[in-house]
């Protein structure tokens, strides 16, 4: 997952990071973040300032406002900055960026995305878990409201522009819905032009294991108001110790998702022939404006994508995509 190439990374470029083990997971391994782990560390250095706009080069002191329980080891927290230190300039906040929260115990940051940007009022909601062996999870999971929390940024972790691409599956698996979620937040809730098509394709191993509902339910009533642009399927490896969908408004289909999953979803619905026509054998998918996102477990992005190149890289089109005609152009592991 992320985490783990920003560990990679930190340790080629000789950086002091530890193991980076949170489901809110950063936006993307776009340059913009290659570049910055592959610069020396100035986390240790950078200072904290409480006067002066949020930025890259500084910590800003930011306060839990809230603290609640989603499932066993997973929170939604909410933390706040003053309002009248959010930077100016409506790009720093186009999707999807993220911001790296540091333990103060340790002295180790890592980044996040906010799920829902950032408010007028300086909030940011993030959506966390805890891990046996994650330093700054763990230290965050145990932080209560009123506790002071530092972080930095906002950094750029992909670009998204609203008329590069008519068409953007975005492939997640567990905690790789976050960035996307940002995404779809930002297309349909805000003032995008977008006038494409995009479809989310997300796995889970247990209902249990889904998003929550702050997640979920926004979603859902996206793609109930757009039903031309915006779909979704929800997928679980088992469903544990239930024994068929988690609820009533949520379609979860039992299975891994796959080649059949993704023509499946491209098939169905509206606009039949066109979609068929896209991956049909006379149909060339690199002469077309599809993008896909893929962002989840290693395993799961290798089985999509292909493996990450060296020091994880994007490397080159490899798994499901690759058999489908998709070029590298065309493709971005997050």
């Amino acid at each position: 997952m992320l985490k783990s190439r920003f560990q990679v990374l930190a340790r080629h470029a000789g950086l002091s990071l530890r193991r980076a083990t949170t489901t809110l997971l950063l936006g993307g391994t776009s340059a913009a973040v290659a570049a910055y782990l592959l610069l020396p560390d100035i986390s240790r250095g950078a200072p904290t300032c409480d006067n002066i706009p949020l930025s890259s080069s500084h910590f800003t002191p930011a306060k839990l406002v809230s603290s609640t329980i989603t499932s066993s080891g997973t929170k939604i927290l909410t933390v706040a900055i003053p309002p009248e230190l959010l930077p100016k300039g409506s790009d720093l906040f186009a999707p999807i960026w993220s911001v790296f929260i540091k333990d103060d115990d340790i002295q180790v940051e890592r980044p996040y995305t906010p799920l829902d940007g950032v408010d007028e009022n300086g909030n940011m909601k993030f959506w966390i878990k805890r891990y046996q062996h994650g330093e700054v999870s763990r230290w965050l999971y145990s932080k209560q409201v009123g506790d002071t929390i530092e972080i930095r940024g906002p950094l750029k972790t992909w670009s998204w522009k609203d008329d590069a691409w008519d068409e953007v599956i975005l492939i997640s698996g567990g905690t790789g819905i976050t960035p996307f979620y940002q995404l779809l937040r930002t297309v349909f809730s805000g003032s995008s032009s977008f006038q494409g098509r995009i479809t989310l394709l997300h796995s889970s191993r247990t209902p249990s294991e889904l998003p929550p509902r702050d997640i979920l339910n926004p979603l859902l009533k996206f793609a109930q108001h757009n039903p031309e642009k915006f779909r979704l399927k929800f997928f679980v490896d088992s469903f544990g110790e239930t024994k068929g969908q988690s609820s009533t408004d949520l379609e979860v289909h039992k299975g891994r998702i796959g080649k059949d999953s993704i023509c499946s979803a491209l098939h169905s619905t509206s606009r039949v022939s066109w979609w068929r026509g896209l991956f049909s054998q006379d149909s060339d998918v690199s002469d077309r404006k599809i993008l896909f996102l893929v962002c989840g477990p290693e395993q799961m992005v290798e089985a999509m994508a292909g493996p990450y190149g060296r020091n994880y890289s994007q490397g080159p089109v490899g798994g499901v995509l690759r058999s489908l005609g998709c070029k590298s152009r065309q493709v971005w592991k997050l």
